[in-house]
């Protein structure tokens, strides 16, 4: 029983990763905050939201898990920042119900280290 819901566990966050970037982008197509409506904040707040959340504990997993090649190739910085900023911040950084900002974007103010 274990193994079951360790192998469910992680479909689900596999899962997750796949399809926040995937089904937004379609529920986002040319809409401004103004355009919000209740069936989109229902989404969001039901579906999008939880999804961002798994996507935030499983980007921190592999980050943690990445982190001996990080240090060695010397892009801990754009590591952390690909798996766990950029779900925190869609996750917890824009209006609900806003679909718009599902594809991540390059923060010019994140410094890689470059």
């Amino acid at each position: 029983m274990h193994n079951f819901l360790k192998t469910v566990t992680i479909l689900a966050m596999v899962a997750s990763l796949l399809t926040v970037p995937l089904g937004g982008a379609a529920l986002a197509a040319d809409k401004s905050p103004e355009d919000i409506t209740a069936s989109a904040m229902w989404a969001d707040a039901l579906i999008v939201r939880p999804l961002g959340l798994v996507s935030i504990v499983a980007g921190s997993a592999l980050f943690l898990v990445s982190l001996p090649f990080s240090l060695t190739g010397g892009n801990v910085g754009e590591t952390a920042h690909t798996m766990v900023v950029v779900p925190s911040k869609f996750t917890f950084d824009r209006p609900l119900g806003d679909l718009t900002q599902l594809e991540p974007r390059h923060d010019s103010a994140f410094d890689y280290g470059h």
